[in-house]
């Protein structure tokens, strides 16, 4: 059984998020092969470090005619069973020509969301109307895979998570050692930066924030970073340098595993809305999630140790230090 799923959205978010229709599939044929068509990026995504249901990845490279070509080739060297299209970020008629192109028997998509009518539906012979507003990202892209047939039981959905072995836990346990000497005072994780802008709280809320709870905790500092994020690691390494602030920084080369297994030892992870957030999520660490402009109930990770706030405006600027200090002192008191 050979399944293709041709999703350009692929940012670490995007793909951990996407992990139920990949799942629902390999429930339903565990000895499928799924290949997975990911848009080309100007950085290297780990794809089978973050799914590990899928067995190969072909990106779409358009920069000449000979890479086209190459491409096309790549996807005609097997006979697709199933040809998926989620659609659940946004619709791409590129993504429904691939797909149809791929010569794939059934091609699964949407045939609208919210009422908008999917232009490049015709290209599909199996499709739905979706009405997404406030439905979890997981959850949109079940219902695709229930388009044809596949699905999972609730408590299989919330299983998706990242299933650490002992050897990694005690590899995260000794890069905290590491990091920090004295064991002996709660270790709080943030991260300051994201992939948009608009998803960035101020830089000075984290430094106000982080002397609060310390005040209150004698906590040690852990911080993280994207390989996006140096100005605002260094624009806050500044801040606390100058106020004799002592923390940690966790490095750009640790796996998505290691980072995962590494979050979810500390005592608390205060994150914006941003690829670290879904890690985190997925190893299960405890988290306050800041979201501005996005909407938590589409991507909030969904566990009983997750939190989030919402910026009424749609800002994240106008989420207070004191709503975050609040909370997160309910939290590590709890």
């Amino acid at each position: 059984m050979n399944i293709l799923v041709v999703r350009q959205h692929n940012q670490i978010g995007d793909m951990l998020c996407s992990l139920s229709l990949y799942k629902a599939i390999k429930k339903k044929y565990p000895n499928s092969h799924i290949t997975l068509v990911a848009a080309k990026t100007n950085y290297d995504i780990p794809y089978f470090d973050i799914n590990p249901y899928i067995d190969r990845v072909i990106v779409y490279d358009k920069s000449s005619l000979k890479a086209i070509l190459n491409f096309f080739t790549q996807i005609r060297e097997r006979k697709y069973d199933y040809g998926f299209v989620p659609s659940t970020i946004a619709l791409s008629r590129t993504s429904h020509l691939v797909n149809f192109l791929s010569g794939a028997s059934k091609r699964i998509g949407v045939n609208s969301i919210n009422g908008v009518k999917n232009k490049s539906s015709y290209l599909l012979n199996l499709k739905s109307d979706f009405n997404w507003k406030g439905k979890h990202q997981q959850i949109r892209n079940l219902e695709i895979a229930r388009i044809a047939g596949f699905d999972l039981f609730d408590e299989e959905l919330k299983d998706i998570k990242f299933e650490f072995t002992q050897d990694e836990i005690s590899i995260a346990k000794n890069h905290l050692s590491k990091l920090f000497i004295d064991n002996s005072k709660r270790i709080i994780a943030f991260h300051p930066g994201a992939g948009k802008k608009q998803n960035i709280w101020p830089t000075n809320y984290f430094f106000e924030l982080i002397l609060k709870l310390k005040a209150e905790f004698d906590i040690s500092v852990l911080f993280t970073t994207g390989k996006i994020d140096k100005p605002i690691i260094d624009e806050l390494s500044e801040k606390m340098h100058n106020s004799n602030v002592s923390f940690s920084l966790l490095e750009n080369n640790v796996s998505i595993r290691q980072q995962s297994a590494i979050l979810s030892l500390v005592s608390l992870y205060i994150t914006n809305d941003t690829g670290s957030m879904h890690i985190a999520g997925f190893g299960r660490a405890k988290m306050i999630s800041l979201f501005g402009p996005t909407d938590p109930k589409e991507w909030c990770p969904e566990y009983e140790k997750s939190y989030f706030i919402k910026s009424n405006s749609g800002k994240i600027e106008d989420i207070s230090i004191e709503q975050v200090y609040q909370l997160a002192k309910k939290i590590l008191k709890d």
